[in-house]
């Protein structure tokens, strides 16, 4: 990102300038943030857990001690920051010495959100969304009465709820939008509570969240969006492709093919061994690999997760299927597509998706270093990533400034 680095360690830095960058949207504060990174040492899950949850329960602590005595905006911020906090801590609890405290610890982050939403200064609800033979859980925040366009906000692989204050929710409420967000197969409360995972096809999970939202008086059916980060620059392309009720949808970034990320870094001989169906082979490689190194049994114990799969080789496998190559020409509705510097996933892919895409009504929209918005899903510009973005959705929608 800059010359002044907290971490050596990739995954490190990236949280800590998604935590700095979202202390604007008030789901951290700025010298809580640099108080923790200065109890982690570089590189150690174990001490990056207890850092996190440290700071995280002493928060949830000032939460409960300021709702209990009546000041509810103050108990409303301390939990949405302890929610973010524990959240962060959550994601390497997988290469801690005690990977067992996985559930009880994403249980504790979702508790402490849920009790920020209760407290919200305006309408927040939990929805139950009915997908196939169940429900997918979400909030839906309100922008104001009467109908109103909305932004449906899909998050990535692996991301918190809470992300998606700075990563859309508050932006577009503040911008007269409803927000709605929710947990699909392989994520949040759909994973850990009801072990739904990842699908490829995920306008069959997108198609029953607009049913839902269709269902609702309040909101203009002719102006629904669908916002995806990370990992969802694949999915929401892929539900627009199928699914033409959206009226606009944002990709950041675009990602036309999901296993790049994967592939990439696998030498030619474990290619191989894919290609010819050598999955037993393959998996004995990928864990001898793994030996000793805690933080490559983290990245495959992490990246197994949502899939449900029982092996390596199978997760590649199914990955085959994640491709937008075929099926973005189907997009029938205007896309903006973010381009940030630096992508460390997907380099190159925003670009292939914005010439895959044939609607006439197509943006892609640089994201430079110079102005510090560089890397993947943009983490410490969150606030001029959603000018840019809901300069543009107002723009196709035609959102005069009182919404």
């Amino acid at each position: 990102m800059t010359k002044q680095r907290f971490f050596e360690h990739e995954g490190f830095e990236f949280l800590t300038l998604i935590a700095l960058g979202s202390a604007s949207y008030g789901t951290a504060e700025v010298g809580e943030v640099l108080a923790t990174v200065d109890q982690i040492d570089d590189g150690d899950m174990d001490s990056w857990f207890e850092g996190w949850m440290g700071t995280g329960e002493r928060v949830r602590a000032i939460a409960e001690s300021a709702e209990a005595a009546g000041h509810r905006e103050s108990a409303r911020c301390a939990y949405l920051r302890a929610a973010s906090y524990i959240a962060t801590a959550f994601f390497y609890v997988l290469g801690t010495n005690d990977a067992s405290r996985s559930l009880a610890t994403w249980r504790r982050h979702r508790q402490c959100f849920d009790r920020a939403t209760r407290l919200w200064p305006s309408p927040v609800e939990a929805i139950e969304i009915p997908y196939e033979d169940t429900t997918l859980h979400g909030y839906f925040f309100s922008g104001g009465t009467g109908r109103r366009p909305l932004v449906i906000l899909n998050n990535g692989s692996d991301g918190p709820v809470s992300d998606m204050i700075p990563m859309g929710a508050a932006d577009a409420v503040a911008r007269g939008y409803h927000a709605l967000t929710f947990d699909g197969p392989g994520q949040g409360h759909a994973l850990y509570e009801q072990e739904l995972y990842f699908r490829h096809d995920w306008e069959a999970v997108v198609t029953p969240v607009v049913d839902a939202a269709l269902a609702r008086s309040d909101v203009d059916g002719d102006r629904i969006a669908l916002l995806g980060v990370s990992q969802a620059g694949y999915w929401v392309p892929r539900a627009a492709a199928f699914d033409h009720r959206l009226a606009a949808v944002v990709a950041d970034p675009g990602v036309v093919r999901v296993a790049a990320s994967w592939l990439g870094h696998l030498p030619e001989a474990m290619l191989q061994l894919l290609a010819d169906g050598e999955d037993e082979a393959f998996d004995e490689f990928m864990q001898a690999a793994a030996e000793g190194d805690s933080a490559l049994q983290l990245t495959l114990a992490k990246r197994m997760e949502p899939y449900g799969l029982g092996s390596m080789a199978a997760v590649y496998h199914e990955l085959d299927r994640w491709d937008l190559t075929d099926v973005a020409g189907a997009i029938a509705c205007p896309i903006l597509i973010t381009d940030p510097d630096d992508e460390q996933f997907w380099p190159g892919q925003s670009r292939e998706l914005y010439d895959l895409v044939d609607h006439p009504t197509k943006a892609l929209v640089h994201f430079s270093a110079e102005e510090g918005a560089n890397w993947h899903c943009e983490p410490a510009a969150p606030q001029l990533r959603a000018q840019r973005i809901f300069d543009w959705l107002d723009d196709v929608f035609e959102v005069d400034a009182a919404g």
